[in-house]
C-alpha cells in the first residue's frame, strides 16, 4: 500500500528531502496497520456500550445529515442526506452494517450512495476501539466530495483517563484512478450523564491530518465544470470539456481539519435519539493547477449537523 508521489509535488526538491518524506510515509503506513482502528466505529462503540447488553443484537437507524462534509471539505452545492441503515452486532465483537444515502436536495432526489461495512469492536476496562472495512457504491451522478472513494479501512483506539477519553484515529481511503489517502486523527472527549444516565452529552475536539488524493479526484470529476451527471449538480445537459486539475498538496501529509462537536444521545428503553452539531475549521488550502491557471482555493469554516433515531433489539430472546 505504498504512496506514489506526484511529479508536481516533487519538482525541485532535494534528494534528502524526498528520503525524509518517504520515511514519514512509511511510518504513517506502519501506524495505520498498528492502529487500523474510524469515526463511524466510535459512534457504534458508544451505542454498544450504552445498550447495556452483552448479547448479540440488531441496530436499525434512520438519520438525516444537512450536508456532506469530509475533512472539512464540501461541494459548492449542498448534499443533504436521509440515511437508513441496519446492522448486526455479535457478542464476539464482530459486526456488519449496510446503509444507503438518499439525496434530498430540491433539484435532485435519488439514492446517491450504498455502503457496506464489516468490522470488529472491543472494550476492556480502560481500552476500547475497533477496526472496519467499508465499500462505497456511489451513484454515477454524485457530486459528493467523497464520490471517487471506493473503499476504506478505518478504526479507532481509545483510552479512558477518567477526566478525558483520548482516541487515535487511522484510516486509508482508496480512490478511483489515484493513490490511496492516509489519514490520522486525535480526538478528546468526555461523557456527561443526566436523567438517570439516559442522556449522554459528549463534548469533543478533533484534529485530522492526511493526504488529498481524494480531493484531487473530486476536483477533476465534479467541481470545476466536470459534473458527472445531468441534474442540478451537472449544470446543464450539454456535453462539457473535461478540465484537468492537479492539487499540488495531494501527496503531502498536512493538517486538514479541526472540529468541535457536541454529540447528544437520549436512551429510552431500546430507542436511541441523537443529535450532533459540528463546527469544522478546514486547514491547508489546496493549490489547484488547471490548463488555464494556478490558484489557491478559499476554505471556509462550516457548521453542519445530523440527527437520528435508532432502535436496537437482541438477536435472541433471553431465557
Amino acid at each position: 500500500m505504498g504512496l506514489a508521489v506526484c511529479n508536481v509535488c516533487n519538482y525541485g526538491k532535494a534528494p534528502d528531502k524526498l528520503n525524509l518524506n518517504t520515511m514519514k510515509r512509511n511510518l504513517f503506513i506502519f501506524l495505520l496497520f498498528l492502529l487500523s482502528v474510524g469515526i463511524k466505529i466510535h459512534a457504534q462503540k458508544t451505542t454498544k456500550e450504552s445498550s447495556s447488553t452483552e448479547e448479540s443484537y440488531f441496530l436499525v437507524d434512520l438519520s438525516y445529515m444537512n450536508d456532506a462534509i469530509f475533512m472539512g471539505r464540501r461541494d459548492s452545492i449542498a448534499a443533504p442526506y436521509i440515511l437508513p441503515s441496519i446492522g448486526y452486532y455479535d457478542k464476539s465483537g464482530l459486526f456488519l452494517d449496510v446503509s444507503a444515502s438518499y439525496l434530498t436536495s430540491s433539484g435532485e432526489q435519488r439514492v446517491d450512495l450504498f455502503l457496506a461495512t464489516a468490522g470488529y469492536l472491543f472494550k476492556s476496562k480502560k481500552l476500547s476501539g475497533g477496526v472496519s472495512g467499508t465499500a462505497y457504491f456511489y451513484n454515477e451522478n454524485s457530486y459528493n466530495v467523497q464520490s471517487e472513494v471506493v473503499a476504506d479501512i478505518t478504526g479507532i483506539l481509545s483510552y479512558d483517563l477518567k477526566a478525558v477519553e483520548l482516541s487515535i484515529y487511522a484510516s486509508s481511503y482508496f480512490n478511483n484512478n489515484s493513490t490511496p489517502d492516509i489519514f490520522l486523527g486525535l480526538m478528546m472527549d468526555h461523557t456527561f450523564y443526566g436523567f438517570n444516565n439516559s442522556l449522554l452529552i459528549i463534548p469533543r475536539a478533533s484534529l485530522f491530518a492526511g493526504s488529498q488524493y481524494f480531493y484531487e479526484e473530486y476536483y477533476s470529476t465534479s467541481r470545476l465544470g466536470n459534473r458527472k451527471g445531468q441534474g442540478k449538480g451537472s449544470g446543464d445537459t450539454e456535453p462539457m470539456e473535461i478540465t484537468t486539475v492537479e492539487v499540488a498538496e495531494a501527496s503531502e501529509f498536512n493538517l486538514l481539519n479541526m472540529e468541535l462537536s457536541i454529540p447528544l444521545q437520549y436512551h429510552h428503553k431500546q430507542f436511541i435519539f441523537s443529535f450532533t452539531p459540528v463546527w469544522a475549521f478546514p486547514q491547508s488550502n489546496a493549490t489547484l493547477t488547471t490548463e488555464d491557471a494556478v490558484f489557491e482555493e478559499e476554505l471556509e469554516n462550516v457548521f453542519y449537523w445530523s440527527a437520528g433515531i435508532s432502535y436496537w433489539f437482541n438477536a435472541k430472546k433471553r431465557k
